[in-house]
C-alpha cells in the first residue's frame, strides 16, 4: 500500500530540516524528500548565523538530520519528480516510489546561474563571491573587483565598498553609457574605479586568485591584468519552482525570477502547500531560511489540528 504521511517536505536545506524538526517534535508522521543539493554547497563555511557564525554548510545539515530523525521524521535521498493533488497529494520520486501526504511543504530553493567567464565557476565559493554579508568580512581589506552582468551590478559595487576600499567595477559587458549619472556620482563617493572592457578570464597562481584579465584588442591579444584578490560576481537566480507551477500556485515576477505569491506562513495561493527559503524568495539566506520553515510547519500544525478537530465535530 502507498505510505501516507501527513507532511512531506520536498528539500532538505535550512528550510526543510527546520520545518522537519517543528513537525516531528509535533508528533507528525513527516518525510523529507532531499536531492542533497544544497545552494551554499561551494561555501567553506556560512556566516552570520547567530551561534552558528564560521560553522561548514555540510555540519550543519548533518546536524539538522540528525535532530530530526530523533523525533521520527524519515529523511530519503531523492527527488520528488511530480506531485498530484486530490483529496490529498501524490508525491512521485524519481526512485519509483509513491507516497501520500495531507499537507505539503516545497523548499526546492534555487540555482544559481554564474557569468560565463573563464575560471569563475571553478573558484565559486572560495575567492569569488556573490554575498558580502555572508563573506565580506573574511576577505576584508582585500583588492576587490566586482564583475557587472547588468547596470544593476552597481548597487553590488556600492555595498562591497563598506568592506574594502579597493574595489574595482570591471563593466565587462555593460556599457558605460547605460549607467547613470547618479550611479556614477556614488561609485565616485564610494572610492570605486569604473573599468570598462569585458572580462576575459580570471588569473590563478598557487591555487589563489591573483588577477582579472581583460581582453585584448584582437583575438589573439591579452589585454590588462588587474591585480585583485576577491571577485564578486552577482550569478542570475534561477528558482526551483518547476512542481508549484504544475500545481497551478501563483507566481509573482520579481527582478531576480519568478516566485510564489505566499501568505507570512509560507502558505501558497495552492490549499495545502506551503514553501519557504529561497523557494519563495532570492535573499533568503540560511538563517531567513531557517525561520521561514519553521512558520511553515507551525502553521499546518494548527491547520491539520482544526481540520482533525472539524472533521470529528461533524461525525
Amino acid at each position: 500500500m502507498t505510505e501516507k504521511y501527513a507532511v512531506v517536505v520536498i528539500g532538505g536545506g535550512a528550510a526543510g530540516l527546520s520545518a522537519a524538526l517543528v513537525l516531528g517534535r509535533a508528533r507528525h508522521h513527516t518525510l523529507v524528500v532531499d536531492a542533497g543539493e544544497p545552494r551554499n554547497a561551494p561555501a567553506a563555511h556560512m556566516q552570520g548565523y547567530l551561534s552558528r557564525d564560521g560553522m561548514p554548510p555540510a555540519e550543519f545539515l548533518a546536524v539538522g538530520r540528525e535532530e530530526i530523525a530523533r523525533y521520527g521524521v524519515e529523511l530519503v535521498r531523492d527527488r520528488v519528480v511530480e506531485v498530484e493533488k486530490g483529496e490529498d497529494f501524490a508525491v512521485v520520486l524519481a526512485g519509483g516510489r509513491t507516497v501520500r501526504a495531507r499537507r505539503l511543504i516545497v523548499a526546492t530553493g534555487l540555482r544559481d546561474e554564474l557569468p560565463a567567464v573563464p575560471g569563475v565557476a571553478e573558484r565559486f565559493g572560495r575567492d569569488v563571491l556573490h554575498c558580502p554579508f555572508c563573506h565580506g568580512w573574511e576577505v576584508r581589506d582585500q583588492p576587490f573587483g566586482v564583475l557587472a552582468s547588468s547596470p544593476a551590478s552597481v548597487h553590488q559595487a556600492l555595498i562591497v565598498s563598506q568592506w574594502s576600499k579597493d574595489v574595482r567595477f570591471f563593466l565587462h559587458t555593460v556599457a558605460e553609457e547605460e549607467l547613470s549619472d547618479q550611479d556614477l556620482r556614488r561609485l565616485a563617493a564610494a572610492g570605486v574605479d569604473v573599468v570598462p572592457g569585458e572580462v576575459a578570464g580570471l588569473v590563478v597562481e598557487d591555487d589563489r586568485l591573483t588577477g582579472v584579465r581583460l581582453a585584448g584588442d584582437t583575438p589573439s591579444a591579452e589585454g590588462t591584468t588587474h591585480a585583485r584578490s576577491v571577485l564578486f560576481v552577482g550569478p542570475r537566480p534561477v528558482p526551483q519552482t518547476g512542481l508549484l507551477e504544475r500545481l497551478g500556485a501563483e507566481l509573482h515576477e520579481t527582478p531576480f525570477g519568478a516566485y510564489p505569491v505566499v501568505d507570512p506562513t509560507g502558505l501558497t495561493t495552492v490549499s495545502g502547500v506551503w514553501a519557504a527559503g529561497n523557494a519563495i524568495g532570492f535573499a533568503e539566506q540560511v538563517v531567513h531560511a531557517a525561520s521561514g520553515g519553521y512558520r511553515a510547519a507551525s502553521a499546518i500544525v494548527g491547520d491539520l489540528l482544526m481540520a482533525d478537530l472539524d472533521m470529528a465535530a461533524r461525525e
